[in-house]
């Protein structure tokens, strides 16, 4: 079965199972595992990638150096051919419908409604405030050794310091080049300890401002251009000088995507390195559970600092974990109906045994207690036929059985 695009009629009127909300590795892991457990899954995304600048995914066994887009086109692929459904849009309001489900708004209009919420919405990268940088993000401006190192490998590599973690950037990314500089930018002085682990790793570092960067013909980052304060003491800057670099780590700002679930009383928290705040994330469990009930959240927006692999794991995680959810809700519901099915007849918990009227209901008035007894005798005479049934065929093939004189 192929994966179709779900109208606002269709995601207005019916109740889906689950409602993924994000299309990344995370959102669409999980679409594939419920598709696959038989659930209704639709799959709500705008389209704007985490990682759409990048050229390739990295360390992600089995799809080594993928196009983002790639990757995102066979995972709805996959997650298609189990029944997964998937509509453009953005999720702006998430409020609980009836104990059992919740309501989506999106910014269309349109709704959407469905007994489990899982939120893989990613995150925002929020870049520091130099000019040039996000028309090279993603490609030579970067922010993760894992994800970019190889590829810049051997090349002049800065690091532009903005926070205490600057010096951790630095020595981390010495092991992909001898050519280290760590601008200080708006960041700290290293320490003194820092400042000997620098030295002795080779790692340059740069006083000064970083005022914006430098790109060749091609468009690829060639420089860093630096300032600092102007020697006359009017609180001015002058250029002092243009480094040489290929490639610029900096810290982003990574805000978890989750202001919709606002509504809910589910709100960002502060994530921390070594006690520095990095970004904000959805708390929640090893599962992705949150502390909403009925509500999972996997990925980026859970996790800020996972890769694309370990996104697609917490989806995996995440979707097992709804699916159990559903299943103990549907058993519970079913042990009702079954339990209210045997009252009605008036069915005792021993076979062959029926109460009516104020025997079994103390509260029964008179033409209450006689329809009691109908319902009863009626279901004592089908319990009778069906035993008279069962020994009639026993005879009967038992007569089968026996030898011809």
């Amino acid at each position: 079965m192929n994966g179709q695009l779900a109208d606002s009629q269709n995601g207005a009127d019916s109740r889906h199972d689950v409602a993924v909300i994000g299309g990344g590795p995370a959102g669409l892991s999980g679409a594939l595992v419920l598709g696959r457990a038989r659930r209704s899954v639709l799959v709500v995304d705008d389209g704007q990638p985490r990682n759409a600048p990048a050229e390739g995914v990295h360390g992600y066994l089995g799809h080594e150096g993928t196009p983002p887009a790639e990757l995102l086109a066979t995972g709805r692929a996959e997650a298609g051919r189990y029944g997964a459904r998937f509509r453009t849009g953005t999720v702006t309001d998430a409020v609980r419908e009836d104990p059992h489900g919740f309501r989506l708004t999106l910014a269309d209009g349109g709704t959407v409604r469905a007994r489990r919420l899982l939120v893989t919405s990613g995150l925002t990268d929020e870049l520091p405030d130099v000019p040039g940088l996000a028309g090279l993000w993603g490609r030579d401006v970067l922010h993760c050794p894992y994800c970019h190192g190889w590829e810049v490998r051997g090349q002049p590599i800065g690091i532009l310091g903005t926070g205490p973690l600057a010096v951790h950037q630095a020595l981390m990314w010495r092991q992909w080049s001898e050519r280290v500089t760590l601008f200080l930018h708006t960041g700290p002085e290293p320490d003194d300890e820092q400042g000997e682990q620098l030295a002795a790793r080779g790692i340059t570092v740069a006083a000064g401002e970083v005022t914006g960067v430098d790109t060749d013909g091609d468009g690829r980052l060639s420089g860093v251009r630096l300032a600092s304060p102007a020697p006359d003491g009017s609180g001015g800057r002058q250029e002092t000088a243009v480094l040489p670099c290929r490639a610029l780590a900096v810290a982003t700002g990574l805000t978890a995507r989750a202001g919709f679930l606002a509504s809910l009383g589910l709100v960002p928290q502060p994530q921390e390195v070594n006690g520095t705040v990095i970004g904000s994330r959805i708390p929640a469990d090893a599962t992705g559970l949150t502390e909403v009930p009925g509500v999972w959240a996997a990925g980026n927006a859970a996790q800020v600092t996972e890769q694309v692999i370990g996104a697609a794991a917490a989806g995996v995680r995440a979707a097992a974990a709804i699916n159990a959810d559903l299943t103990a809700e549907e058993t519970r519901l079913a042990v009702a109906e079954w339990r209210a099915g045997r009252r009605a007849t008036g069915l005792t918990e021993v076979p062959g045994v029926w109460a009516a009227g104020n025997a079994a209901q103390v509260t029964e008035q008179v033409i209450g207690a006689a329809a009691a007894g109908v319902r009863a005798a009626a279901a004592i005479n089908a319990d009778l036929t069906a035993e008279e049934t069962r020994l009639a065929v026993a005879e009967w093939r038992a007569g089968r059985r026996l030898p011809v004189p």
